[in-house]
């Protein structure tokens, strides 16, 4: 039984019931699965860059470009507003927001290592596609592609994730999946600075292209992966040869009790015949509700304002083309260096401490941004060279405030709190609520900057507040408890536990 799991919104320190040590079996297998989060940042940092290159924009946008160069009576706001441009961005999301509950059942029925192989196999595809595309229809189907790749993905990886760490190490483990997004992010921004400089106008055909390089790595290392114990006791395998992974995967002989709180949890989850009407159930309403609001909140974070148009919103406040693309790889540095420090964390001071800390800071530096654009740039002209590097330090501080809280955490969180009979069922509404956001949020960015204006940074500065006071008085501290008995921590807490003992 797991011991010290807090009470109402306080701090508390859970046990790690189970023997283990982290291996390098479990590392190995860890980092090859972390390859979806590379394809996922990849993706995020290169859309973003090259719809900020002018033969990018050539090509399939020209009348984006032409506005862009030869309007000068054009707001600094509105030089990118373009739905088809941003369909640019979200047709992938939206495929990736289908895509994944048939990714859910998938991943259910046949584990897995199956659901990362064939999402990295339609992300090869789209990859391939999009570097060859000679006009939109052909650059659009690609991104479809990635955006089915992405939702198998991001489905099953996080699960591997968590079900594979030692609970003690779980949030380290599960964070890592954000890191690799960070890394990504940045092999992205790299590569798109370099692209750029390529003479002929072809550059961002190898950007797009080079996606394919750790999607084949993620399909390649998925037909080696072994399968999590959890999954292959849900698929009925032998009980013999699971111990022997599991004994494998956690270095120890001694894994009798964490195999028969899983073979318990499998038990439970079969008498459950549709996993999606059973979370629906009071019992479930905290997962439920976090299933929801926790990848909701993520996203009105406005972190993708800046993944997504970096460059774009670089070039807004004045910055040439090459040099707004050296600034999002600084972004892209920031955000890994804070998500390794929220690896090391997570599971020494808790969830909540990351979660209300990361919160306050980028509040603080969303209102500084938006004061200001607000005060400083009008709808012509640029910002001082001053006020432009004061807009990147503020906007450098947001990213790293994002990536050792609500990054990797907005991921951790939903993979860790679902009981068995409800995982495929809680991380499907996760991604697909994610996805929605992330899909609103790519399509309509641009033309609320435009609408906006700066008054698009204090929108999100808003909700970040509202994040930051639900977590504070809603989300139970989950650090070090076993994932197989997390659900304790909502009969333990001030509010979730009338919740849930009223359905008993």
């Amino acid at each position: 039984m797991a011991a010290g799991i807090i009470s109402g919104t306080g701090t508390g320190t859970g046990t790690n019931v189970y023997g283990g040590k982290i291996t390098m079996f479990a590392i190995l297998s860890c980092i090859t699965a972390g390859m979806g989060g590379v394809i996922f940042g990849y993706d995020i940092g290169v859309s973003g860059g090259v719809s900020s290159m002018d033969s990018f924009l050539k090509k399939f946008f020209p009348k984006v470009f032409g506005k862009m160069k030869e309007d000068p009576d054009i707001s600094n706001y509105c030089k990118f507003d373009s739905q088809l441009l941003t369909v640019f961005t979200s047709s992938l999301y939206f495929a990736g927001l289908i895509s994944t509950f048939f990714a859910s059942r998938f991943t259910k029925s046949f584990g897995r290592r199956p659901s990362m192989l064939f999402g990295g196999a339609a992300f090869v595809a789209g990859a391939a596609l999009g570097g060859a595309s000679v006009n939109l229809y052909m650059i659009i189907l690609g991104r479809v592609l990635l955006g089915v790749g992405l939702g198998f993905a991001n489905q099953s990886v996080p699960l591997y994730l968590s079900e594979m760490a030692p609970s003690k190490y779980r949030g380290a483990f599960t964070n890592g999946f954000q890191l690799c997004v960070g890394i990504g992010g940045l092999s992205a921004n790299l590569i798109n600075y370099g692209t750029e400089k390529i003479r002929g106008g072809w550059g961002w055909r190898v950007s797009i292209a080079m996606a394919a390089f750790p999607a084949s790595l993620l399909t390649l290392g998925a037909i080696f992966l072994p399968e999590t114990p959890n999954s292959l006791i849900q698929q009925g395998k032998d009980p013999q040869n699971v111990t022997k992974l599991l004994q494998k995967i956690r270095g120890v002989g001694n894994v009798e009790e964490e195999l028969e709180d899983l073979i318990s949890a499998i038990d439970a989850s079969k008498k459950m015949d549709n996993s999606f009407k059973t979370i629906l159930e009071q019992k479930y309403r905290p997962q439920l509700v976090m299933a929801i609001l926790i990848p909701f909140f993520q996203q009105v974070t406005g972190i993708n304002v800046i993944a997504f148009y970096a460059p774009i919103l670089f070039r807004t406040i004045g910055m040439l083309e090459s040099a707004s693309l050296m600034s999002s790889v600084l972004t892209g540095v920031i955000g890994i260096i804070f998500t390794f420090i929220s690896m090391l964390l997570a599971d020494r001071v808790g969830r909540r401490i990351l979660f209300i800390s990361g919160g306050i800071q980028m509040v603080v530096s969303q209102i500084i941004v938006g004061a200001i654009m607000a005060t400083k740039l009008g709808d012509q002209g640029s910002l001082s060279k001053a006020y432009a590097y004061l807009v990147i330090c503020f906007i450098l501080v947001y990213v790293a405030g994002f990536a050792y809280s609500w990054g990797p955490l907005g991921w951790l969180i939903p993979s860790e709190i679902f009981p068995l009979e409800i995982r495929s069922a809680g991380q499907s509404i996760n991604v697909a609520v994610n996805f929605l956001l992330t899909s609103f949020i790519a399509q309509m960015f641009l033309t609320m900057l435009c609408h906006m204006k700066s008054g698009l940074f204090f929108f999100f500065a808003g909700w970040l507040v509202v994040m930051t006071v639900f977590v504070y008085l809603f989300l139970p501290e989950t650090k070090n408890i076993p994932i197989e008995k997390i659900d304790q921590v909502w009969r333990q807490h001030w509010f979730w536990k009338r919740v849930v003992e009223s359905s008993d």
